[in-house]
């Protein structure tokens, strides 16, 4: 195909799915520019509905939100994704209401608190354009029953109102089974000394709150690539961390290197993905890629890729603060490759070679339980800084990182 004409093609494509014209629609191929229509909080204002008191925000279009409540002071937050204010936002007080604030938070998002006088149960529901009204976010504040007394939101407890999940972290040992991967002089295998320290990671997961490990090989067994991939994707993994060994023709090289995926890899990526997609099951960002023609099905599975490498490199750089911490970097920066393992469109991903098995002051390292200890403890620390910032939406995490910030 002519890329002249396909870039055409592309071009007149989001023109059409965008209701755009023109040079506009050259701008919004950037996937920040398709994420970057907000929907805008128009007017907020304070009702009784059954001895109720409501908070009914008038919006633009539908949004995602989320909310919880916190005690000493009483108050409820609200959070907005990708929203903004028209003007700004002003309600008389009407009990238990007594104050509204809001700011931006991060780059697109809308954070509103309200002040309370008194501790109340909130919950929201988003209403349809009805009656000449638009679409409305309401939020009902009830109030505590004297028996029932106000529960204390801690930062370190505050949940939204919704269900909440734990974040799942794919841990991949690498090789395993007939595939021993790299040996040492000293016979050590790779496949051994990753699946210990997959497992050490592992337990340190299973115990903070808010995290969940799936281990992709339990013991000795071989696992192809692709099923790596498969059995992370099922998982509902947010995170995929593939642990190696590095091996080298010579004695002296030595340190850890961690690797996401290269521009390269995700194109090689993309066009496997769209040769595929007849397969009903082989979603990406849970779209079913067999229902798109050639030029929909590219621009999803482009979006899906660009905003997991980008989150993939952010991961790579919180892992490679950490294990600096354990042992001296081979690479001091993220590097970019096309290992299989990280080329799932929708699961940011990182490979760790932890140290040289080829090297012998190396190996002996790798053999130690000290040392399995200390590089898991730093593969979790990186986890845990990624997640501090970059927590999914709708998960415990995320809900105690807002509360924090909340309370700051």
């Amino acid at each position: 195909m002519n890329p002249d004409n396909e870039s055409t093609d592309r071009r007149l494509f989001l023109r059409r799915l965008l209701g755009v014209s023109g040079a506009a629609a050259v701008t919004l191929l950037s996937p920040r520019a398709l994420a970057g229509t907000r929907i805008t909080v128009k007017h907020v204002r304070l009702a009784r509905h059954n001895g109720v008191t409501q908070v009914i925000f008038d919006l633009s279009g539908p949004v995602e939100h989320s909310l919880f409540a916190l005690s000493k002071p009483e108050r409820v937050v609200i959070d907005f994704k990708n929203a903004q204010v028209a003007g700004g936002m002003r309600v008389k007080p009407s009990a238990p209401v007594h104050g509204l604030r809001y700011a931006r938070r991060g780059l697109n998002d809308l954070r509103v608190v309200l002040d309370l006088d008194k501790g109340s149960r909130p919950s929201s529901r988003l209403l349809k354009p009805q009656g000449g009204d638009g679409y409305r976010l309401v939020v009902d504040l009830a109030a505590l029953s004297a028996a029932t007394p106000a529960p204390v939101m801690t930062a370190a407890a505050a949940q939204s109102t919704t269900r909440l999940r734990d974040v799942v972290v794919a841990i991949d040992p690498g090789h395993g089974g007939v595939d021993p991967g790299a040996v040492g002089k000293r016979g050590t295998y790779e496949k051994n000394v990753v699946l210990a320290i997959a497992r050490r990671l592992e337990a340190l997961i299973k115990k903070t709150p808010g995290m969940q490990p799936y281990l992709i090989r339990r013991g000795d067994q071989y696992v192809s690539l692709r099923e790596r991939l498969r059995k992370a994707r099922a998982k509902k993994a947010d995170l995929f961390i593939s642990i190696h060994a590095d091996a080298s023709p010579y004695r002296y090289p030595k340190g850890s290197t961690v690797y996401v995926l290269s521009e390269r890899g995700a194109s090689s990526e993309a066009a496997r993905l769209l040769a595929q997609r007849q397969n009903e099951v082989d979603r990406v960002a849970g779209v079913n890629l067999s229902t798109k023609d050639n030029l929909v099905a590219s621009v999803l599975v482009d979006l899906a890729q660009t905003a997991t490498r980008e989150s993939s490199f952010k991961l790579g750089e919180h892992l490679t603060a950490n294990i600096n911490r354990v042992i001296r970097l081979h690479s001091r920066s993220v590097e970019r490759a096309a290992f299989v393992v990280l080329k799932s469109p929708d699961i940011p991903s990182a490979l760790v070679e932890t140290a040289f098995i080829s090297n012998p002051s190396e190996e002996r390292l790798l053999r130690t339980p000290v040392f399995q200890q200390r590089m898991a403890v730093a593969l979790h620390a990186g986890v845990a800084d990624y997640f501090n910032r970059y927590a999914p939406s709708g998960t415990l995490l995320a809900a105690r990182h807002r509360a924090v910030r909340a309370l700051s």
